[in-house]
């Protein structure tokens, strides 16, 4: 008979939880409240591909070209490894890729440097610059092929509500159109290679069934811009991607899917759109009061539904535009009640869609016109002045989730297990919104507290959690900004804080051997062991009443924490430097860790500190570890006739390592 496996509670295990509350810790729970989260750490569970992360959108092509857009970019891809961006407005005038010619016109920028009357001429300069600035930092387009060129519309008066204005209007003349496509697709398969471009999406137009298509009726003639569109694409390369109909509300798939097939038309993947705040009228037609938390999974089944209904059930379902709102509500998309609605919306998602594309990953938009201050209720992860919102940090927390997902009976949590067998839980307590209008409603959330006594079976012995919390004050720049009164316009100074704020820091640091030394009344840096640490014992105190003194100008605290070898060797002594750790970022207290020359017995462990900031970023773990240099780079042919900094090192191979060189400094010791 064998014995039934004792439960591990959460404090022991191979365990991540997330937690995502948006309001603040209660007290502690009566006896039979707490939710109940029991976890088989052995279940055979089911796949759990990370669908929500792998698109974001953004607002339009141009501004791809700016560096505050590249930026957050490349903030988002680091949080979420996320590989495709889509944006309006590709064609759009300001993105300069087609005019005719008009009787001999110079073109001062394009090949031909005039155009025939009525003939087209094409500028891919600046869709070459959008597009290599993705690809440089590992995204790839998801083509949204819109709008339409002014000289190429058959209405220059149907302008859509946007502050660019983009023309909706169907084109003047279908050849023009199909003769653009392909030219555009040619331009790139040459650039790119077909096996780079086969991997790129093109979703035909954007919302034909709303305010961003003028043709009449709305989806006869879009059918008529798709068929076009897609037989374009697919005469240039058969490999080419192609679907649609990127509808708002979840409509029309089904009527899509049915015109495709009965025309004979390629297709390769389902798009469409929908938002939190979108009604039951709009979306299935009924009279429901659909809850924000629950109206784009609702729509998502719906859309699955009708693609195994159709003759394509087996084609790919792409969400490419989603949030919890559609509006600028600052308590909704700003705020930390971004967190528990991300994740529910994941956890009812899962296994109906391919993909979700969230909207937007940055607040780099104009929809509205230039944004004015931080925290309007933009759709973006990253507000203006690339400062990350509550949003970003639920991606950056959801992102650590495994690839194979557990059974646990709750509607408040996900259970998953990682390929190297850790476990993460995302738990969170969703409550509405404190308000949902344009104005900003300061406040907490309403509703019930709720506690979780979580249970997990089968995990090795001497397992530990950690822990990652989002909530009013942790990973919340808006509390911040609170605090500061809500200033429409920030100062560096308070935008550098609200950069910060959600951002735990520890430093590693060194100098107590050189600040002793000069206490010390030495010149030169002593070689005996016992006068070195003599160094180390008083220059640790002058070293922190510097950092005491520089990071108290910041209102912040600071913790000494002296390591050695043997505290991170040692299972017991590296969980317990770790919980010390923990609990001082736990207390806002910014921990200065060196090594604890004092005591060593034998010569600088170590070596230098960056070994020991490595160890200390895996001990933690940390999400980043920066090594901050008084050096430019590499030198080449150091100390020789022209040597040659070398800033960026992509890869270490035997070249980069015989460039590795010792220290000559007097006060301290590294070098790489």
């Amino acid at each position: 008979m064998k014995t039934k496996p004792k439960p591990w509670r959460v404090a022991l295990g191979l365990l991540a939880a997330c937690l995502l509350v948006p309001g603040a810790a209660p007290a502690a729970p009566a006896a039979g409240d707490a939710v109940q989260i029991r976890v088989d750490a052995k279940a055979k569970g089911a796949p759990f591909p990370h669908f929500w992360e792998q698109m974001f959108g953004s607002g339009r092509a141009v501004l791809a070209l700016r560096d505050d857009y590249r930026k957050d970019l490349s903030e988002v891809k680091q949080a979420t490894g996320f590989g495709y961006v889509r944006f309006h407005g590709i064609f759009d005038d300001d993105v300069g890729l087609f005019q005719l010619g008009r009787n001999g016109q110079p073109f001062y920028n394009a090949a031909d440097k005039s155009g025939r009357d009525g003939q087209p001429v094409y500028n891919f300069s600046y869709v070459d610059q959008i597009y290599d600035g993705l690809l440089a930092r590992g995204v790839r387009p998801f083509v949204e092929l819109s709008f339409m060129p002014k000289d190429m519309t058959s209405d220059p008066k149907a302008l859509q509500d946007f502050w660019y204005h983009p023309n909706v209007a169907p084109p003047k003349d279908y050849a023009l159109w199909d003769g653009m496509i392909r030219a555009f697709a040619q331009h790139l398969i040459a650039r790119y290679g077909i096996d780079e471009v086969s991997q790129w999406y093109f979703e035909v137009w954007n919302e034909p069934n709303i305010g961003f298509w003028a043709g009449d009726p709305k989806m006869p003639t879009y059918y008529t811009l798709y068929d076009h569109t897609a037989r374009a694409l697919k005469s240039v390369s058969p490999r080419l991607r192609v679907g649609g109909p990127a509808t708002a509300q979840a409509a029309e798939v089904a009527g899509f899917l049915g015109h495709v097939h009965a025309a004979g038309v390629p297709v390769d993947f389902v798009s469409t759109h929908v938002y939190g705040d979108d009604t039951a009228q709009n979306v299935f037609h009924t009279d429901e009061n659909i809850p924000r938390k629950d109206m784009v999974c609702r729509a998502v089944d719906k859309v699955h539904k009708e693609i195994l209904a159709s003759p394509y059930p087996k084609l790919p379902f792409i969400m490419s535009e989603y949030n919890a709102s559609y509006a600028n509500l600052p308590n909704v998309t700003d705020t930390v009640y971004m967190g528990p609605w991300m994740a529910n919306t994941i956890r009812a998602c899962a296994g109906k869609v391919d993909v979700m594309s969230y909207w937007t990953f940055s607040d780099v938009f104009e929809e509205g016109g230039v944004v004015r201050t931080p925290f309007y209720g933009g759709f973006g992860l990253i507000a203006e002045d690339n400062i990350p919102k509550p949003a970003f940090n639920a991606f950056a927390m959801l992102h650590r989730l495994g690839d194979v997902r557990l059974p646990v009976s709750s509607d408040s949590a996900l259970a998953t297990r990682r390929a190297d067998g850790t476990l993460v839980l995302a738990l969170w307590n969703y409550a509405p919104p404190v308000g949902d209008t344009a104005s900003y409603t300061p406040g907490k959330p309403t509703g019930t507290s709720k506690h979780f006594r979580v249970d997990v079976r089968n995990l090795a012995a001497g397992a530990h959690a950690t822990v990652w919390r989002l909530d009013e004050d942790h990973g919340n720049a808006v509390a911040a900004f609170d605090r500061m009164g809500r200033p429409d316009s920030p100062s560096r100074a308070q935008i550098a804080a609200l950069r910060k704020a959600g951002k735990e820091v520890v430093l590693v640091t060194s100098g107590a051997v050189g600040a002793g030394m000069g206490a010390l009344g030495y010149e030169n840096r002593p070689s005996d062991l016992a006068e070195k640490q003599a160094c180390a014992a008083v220059g640790q105190t002058r070293l922190m009443a510097v950092y005491e003194k520089l990071f108290a100008q910041h209102d912040l605290h600071v913790g000494q924490v002296l390591l050695t070898h043997e505290d991170l060797e040692h299972h017991e002594r590296h969980l317990n430097a770790r919980n010390t750790l923990v609990t001082l970022l736990q207390r806002g207290v910014v921990p200065i860790i060196n090594e604890n020359d004092a005591v060593s017995f034998t010569e600088i462990k170590f070596g230098d500190n960056d070994k020991l900031s490595a160890l200390v970023a895996s001990l933690l773990p940390a999400d980043l570890l920066v090594i901050l240099t008084t050096v430019d780079g590499v030198i080449e042919n150091f100390g020789k006739k022209n040597p040659k900094t070398i800033s960026v090192i992509e890869q270490i191979d035997g070249v980069i390592e015989k460039m590795a060189g010792g220290t000559t400094s007097e006060t301290a010791v590294g070098g790489m």
